[in-house]
């Protein structure tokens, strides 16, 4: 198993390799021309936010910190990168040669909630050290939040049953193993994806697909589910999880509880009308006497799909495409945007896509009995506003110090267990499924363009 305190632990990447390429060619085209003009060693303060939820959802869910910090620490160059960055003059090559990044960054901690224009990461130093850093860090957080987020959506749509998360097939082979991390964040039970139970110690579930019903034939060539079952059960226990919809359910589950006998562990039904088989096999099962064989279903699943079955007697889901891609929302949308400069604020102005300058810290507000409020963000400087008889709550943490990743940060299931900690401090309509406005809204403090 991995080791799942290690805050290093988040990369994606294996031990002693570098990230540095994980970037897009016109960061390292204006680090050149910002050491030939100068700017290169200005104080700048970049801000990573998102504009707007996707999909108009209520809110968001933080994910990848741990990830973006081991990015930032392997972000060294080799000297076989380095010799195919030849585009660059030898100035920039040797200014790269010694990179390493030497500010601080402060943000919101890993299973955060977050809205519209939260300051999500503050990255300080160098306007040289802090612009390489977007690429790579916008990959991760946009990545990882938005499973995250769809994530979170599909266990609230579950109301406390089981998920795990099945999906690494339908994405990047790397992509999967970080989709099923952000999926245990949001409070998926369980993985298919032994990568991910091993690197970051999430529990792995699996047993058959169809494949290995449909391997067992007769002589002649017709069908034998019943020796498929057999031998799964000798091999893995009565405790398994027999398919049962290869051919037709209703026998498959007669066929499956004559073999195991009625403490067979689960069935599972991949296909067809989930909410009316459901209800069909529930009924055969009680009717052979396997009341306590829980029924698994997966198929295509996404949060209105596992909302919509929520009367019906599922007891474990499985959720593939839909979690790892983000349930229609593959990206949060986030932004990597230069905000303050020797001290002094700078903002874009385009259309539709203005931004407040400044480096930011934000606290929420949150009513005696626990409820969220609103989000305020205030210049990072600044003492925390006045907000009367509501409780605030810090968002902004440190995250590293002069290039270090700060000692005692959360570990995967302490931001598991803090997230669902946060889902209940949303007024009841934060966790309605159906398009809106963010649940909360985010108040400027303390600028001049508030």
């Amino acid at each position: 198993m991995g080791d799942v305190n290690n805050p290093s632990n988040g990369s994606s990447l294996p031990a002693n390799r570098s990230s540095a390429l994980l970037t897009d060619k016109y960061e390292l085209t204006m680090l050149q021309a910002s050491l030939a003009d100068g700017t290169a060693h200005r104080q700048c303060a970049f801000e990573v936010f998102g504009r707007r939820l996707p999909g108009e959802r209520r809110y968001g869910v933080v994910a990848g910190t741990p990830r973006v910090l081991r990015a930032v620490q392997d972000f060294v160059f080799t000297d076989e990168q380095l010799a195919d960055l030849d585009f660059l003059n030898d100035q920039t090559l040797e200014y790269l040669r010694n990179y390493r990044f030497r500010g601080h960054i402060d943000g919101y901690r890993e299973g955060e909630l977050y809205f519209p224009y939260s300051p999500l990461l503050t990255v300080r130093g160098t306007f040289a050290e802090c612009v390489v850093l977007e690429t790579v860090v916008l990959s991760i957080m946009n990545a990882d939040s938005a499973v995250a987020t769809a994530a979170a959506r599909m266990v609230t749509a579950a109301d406390g049953r089981p998920i795990i998360e099945m999906g690494s097939r339908r994405t990047h082979e790397y992509a999967a193993v970080s989709a099923s991390r952000a999926a245990y964040l949001a409070g998926f039970d369980a993985t298919s994806n032994l990568e991910a139970a091993y690197r970051y110690g999430i529990p792995a579930s699996g047993t058959a697909a169809h494949a290995w019903t449909l391997v067992h034939i007769n002589e002649d060539g017709t069908p034998n589910e019943e020796a498929a079952f057999r031998s799964q059960v000798e091999a893995l226990g009565v405790g398994t999880t027999l398919l049962v919809d290869t051919y037709d359910i209703a026998r498959g589950v007669d066929t499956a509880i004559r073999v195991a006998g009625p403490e067979l562990g689960s069935v599972r039904i991949d296909s067809g009308d989930l909410g009316v088989l459901t209800r069909q096999v529930r009924q055969q099962l009680d009717s052979l006497g396997a009341h306590n064989t829980r029924i698994v279903v997966s198929s295509d699943l996404d949060e209105f799909t596992i909302a919509g079955l929520r009367g019906d007697p599922v007891d474990v889901f499985g959720v593939g495409t839909s979690v790892v891609s983000g349930s229609g929302a593959p990206t949060a949308g986030m932004v990597y945007k230069l905000v303050e400069v020797d001290g002094m604020p700078v903002a874009k102005r385009s259309r539709h896509k203005k931004s407040v300058g400044g480096a930011k810290r934000a606290l929420r507000a949150h009513r005696s009995s626990g409820t969220a409020v609103e989000e305020i963000i205030y210049p990072f400087a600044s003492e925390q506003p006045n907000i009367g008889t509501l409780h605030a709550t810090e968002l902004t943490v440190p995250l590293i110090r002069d290039g270090a990743i700060v000692d005692g940060l959360p570990t995967l299931k302490d931001s598991r267990d803090y997230l669902a900690k946060q889902l209940v401090t949303l007024p009841w309509e934060g966790l309605a499924l159906s398009r809106d406005e963010p649940v909360l809204n985010t108040r400027f403090v303390g600028f001049e363009s508030e």
